[in-house]
Order: structure tokens, then sequence, then C-alpha cells
């Protein structure tokens, strides 16, 4: 199993709209990297849903229900993908963007050096420790 981040603006879409539509296609990446990291997701895989721009701040966690799939937002024969999430429990304190920053077991944390980037790989010992920082 692997383990992930998505980037989501709660204005356009929030994890309390994919708890209430309980889970969904996760359209419109149009980032080559991000897409190849679609491409790896593997149903099972646990994600982390990071809520950027105005809250900054993992909120949940999601699974990958199915594999990468075309995107239906895209157009037809275009190299764009999209998986299907589905939440899996929200966290019960919200981990903010300063608080993985502070954290050092998270300095390697691909979210800090990739920011611009909305799909991203969390290493296992990363997830654990965001897990433990929204616990307390």
């Amino acid at each position: 199993m692997k383990h992930w981040l998505v980037k989501s603006e709660p204005e356009a879409y929030s994890w309390d709209t994919f708890l209430a539509e309980d889970g969904t296609a996760w359209t419109g990446v149009r980032n080559y990297q991000a897409r190849n990291n679609l491409n790896l997701m593997q149903p099972g895989d646990l994600v982390l849903f990071y809520h950027s721009v105005s809250e900054k701040a993992v909120v949940g966690v999601a699974e990958v229900a199915a594999p990468a799939a075309p995107d239906a937002t895209a157009e037809a024969g275009s190299p764009w993908v999209a998986v299907h999430l589905r939440p899996v429990r929200r966290l019960p304190q919200p981990v903010s963007l300063a608080q993985l920053k502070a954290d050092a077991r998270l300095s390697e944390l691909a979210l800090l050096r990739q920011s611009r980037l909305s799909v991203l790989p969390v290493r296992p010992e990363e997830f654990d420790a965001v897990l433990a920082l929204g616990a307390k």
C-alpha cells in the first residue's frame, strides 16, 4: 500500500462536500507530474485530504477506491486521468501547514518541497506522523 496527499481548495471542493457525496472521481488534474502520481495510485492506498489556500491543513483521510481511468472532464484522447476516492475519516484535529513545517519528522514531506503540486506521494512514516498530529 502506498500513501498520498491530494489538495483541494475548500471553497471549490471541501472535505464536507466529499463526505456528503461519499466519494468522488478526482478530476481536473492538469499537471503531468500529478497525473503520473494518479496513475500510480491503487485501490486501498490511503490519501491525506489537504485543504489548500484558505485553510492550509490536512483535514481527513481518504482511500483510493478505483485506479486511474480517463478523466471525464478532459477532452477525449487526452492524457489526463482521474481516480475514484472515498472518505475514510475526518481527523480529530486539522493539521496545519505550520504544524507540518514545524515537525522534524516531516522535513522531507513532498508538500513542503513541491507546494504547487496537487497530488503528492507521502512516505508511510510521514503519513503516520500526520495522523499522530491530527489525533492531538
